[in-house]
């Protein structure tokens, strides 16, 4: 039996202890992990800075800081999260108890990303462990300090044979995709997406995927270009432009690319100094391999900013690249890094066609005052999210869902979100054995009177108060008992 195998079948067997489906447990498993935040920091840091060059203050504000947020709202909201939701009922089910009850899936695999370690993995986490699941965590293997740190710290503050960490390359990840599992939760790219589903699929098992695409930014002419192009520029370069939401490439009016341009290079300065290579703020392309592909991009197209490089360092200036057409290199896939490029269309219509060429992307950006066009976007393209007048906030808003959509994602997750994704959300209706005369109508032999008893009954939904219920349910039962009972023989 393989490691990966053992790892499974050793949560497999905790779940069905049903320890973790106690609150109580939850809530312990999650102030457990609200401690390692806090205690490990400086382990947690170091090894990121190692793997991204981000600097503590970076790594807590982009990494640790939204874990916290999200398992103190998780301790919270839990309860509520988990009781039982009452429903809408008809006439036909007014004297029965109808409601959702939400239960745990079983084992979840949780594969995370590199370019936000922490974040991208443990967010999920605390969304199994809040449903009640027991989960197997798999980091990326291409951050190789964070991974290892989180192999040694996770078993250390929460119950390792519920939430094992398996950590390797490849040859891990394909073993663990051959075992059996609940749901499998991945952030990543589209390609290993597909592998994710492929394998799951031999199985039957429901997938979260979280991956990426394109994701366009339309700067009006009529807007404040300073401050969209400093927002702009924020979540551009923000980790060296490797995240899954960053502005992609920027749409907009040629007569304003000029001074979208220049604003941009105001903040990049602004940010990160003359000279970023130096500045702690500004992060480090994660290795070579992506380092070269990223540095492939620039070939067909004008740099207008930045261009710089460091293959040593893994450093890429911030770059911006002007009159970019829609055929060129950098407009082939998602950059991950921190290219910007322009592109020159005569207005909203055009943007518009240009996006919807695409796939949909995880997000879509819009800077404008003019709330008539943010309603057009909004009517006329899809996307995972939209947001209007800045950049990746919405990402931060946990009563938000974040995922994709079609090419961009599958699924979503943060706060209730996470809950729900990672629980199975059961039809509970609970009868009792009596009032038998009002079932007449759906026992043969079938006819037309019985028909259309039963269409009232059953197309008639009610919503009242307490009090307004029993009422009616007093009444209901006293003339139905008798009108069903003579009538429908």
């Amino acid at each position: 039996m393989s490691r990966e195998e053992q790892a499974v079948a050793r949560a497999r067997k905790a779940f069905d202890t049903g320890r973790s489906k106690s609150l109580e447990h939850r809530i312990r498993q999650l102030r457990n992990l609200q401690r390692l935040l806090s205690e490990r920091q400086k382990e947690i840091s170091e090894a990121i800075k190692k793997d991204l060059n981000k600097s503590e203050v970076v790594i807590q504000l982009y990494e640790t800081l939204g874990l916290e947020e999200e398992i103190n709202l998780a301790i919270r909201k839990l309860k509520e999260w988990a009781a039982p939701r009452p429903v809408e009922k008809n006439l036909l089910t007014i004297s029965d108890t109808v409601y959702i009850k939400p239960e745990p899936l079983g084992v979840v695999l949780i594969i995370g990303a590199w370019n936000y370690p922490w974040a991208v993995t443990i967010q999920p986490l605390i969304g199994a462990i809040a449903a009640g699941n027991a989960a197997v965590v798999k980091p990326s293997e291409v951050c190789v300090h964070t991974a290892k740190v989180m192999e040694e710290l996770l078993p250390a503050y929460i119950d390792k044979e519920l939430y094992p960490v398996v950590s390797g390359g490849v040859s891990e990840t394909q073993e663990l995709l051959r075992q059996r599992f609940d749901h499998i939760f991945y952030t990543g790219n589209s390609v290993v997406g597909k592998v994710i589903m492929e394998a799951a699929a031999k199985h039957l098992t429901p997938v979260t995927l979280e991956l990426g695409g394109k994701s366009p930014c339309y700067i009006d002419k009529n807007c404040d270009i300073s401050i969209a192009c400093r927002r702009v520029a924020w979540g551009k370069y923000t980790n060296c432009g490797q995240t899954c939401i960053a502005p992609d490439y920027i749409l907009c009016e040629p007569s304003i690319q000029d001074q979208v341009i220049e604003e941009i290079t105001k903040s990049i300065k602004e940010f990160y100094t003359e000279n970023p290579q130096t500045c702690p703020d500004y992060g480090r392309i994660i290795n070579q391999r992506h380092f070269k592909r990223i540095m492939a991009m620039l070939d067909d197209s004008l740099v207008a900013v930045g261009g710089d490089s460091d293959e040593s360092d893994c450093y890429i200036a911030p770059t911006v690249l002007r009159d970019v057409k829609p055929e060129a290199k950098v407009m082939q896939e998602e950059i991950f890094g921190p290219l910007l490029p322009i592109l020159p269309v005569s207005g909203l219509d055009e943007a518009i066609k240009l996006i919807n060429k695409g796939e949909k992307p995880l997000a879509l950006y819009v800077f404008t005052p003019d709330d008539k066009m943010i309603k057009r976007i909004e009517d006329e393209t899809s996307s995972g999210g939209l947001m209007a007048n800045d950049c990746l906030v919405h990402y931060s808003v946990s009563s938000l869902p974040f995922g994709g959509v079609g090419n961009s994602g599958m699924g979503c997750y943060h706060g209730k979100f996470s809950f729900d994704q990672l629980s199975h959300l059961r039809g509970c209706l609970i009868k009792k054995l009596n009032k038998e005369g009002m079932n007449n109508m759906r026992y043969p032999p079938h006819t037309s009177k019985k028909l259309g008893w039963a269409r009232f009954f059953i197309l008639k939904s009610i919503d009242l108060g307490w009090i307004g219920r029993m009422a009616l349910l007093a009444i209901l039962v006293g003339v139905a008992a008798v009108v069903l009972q003579n009538y429908l023989k």
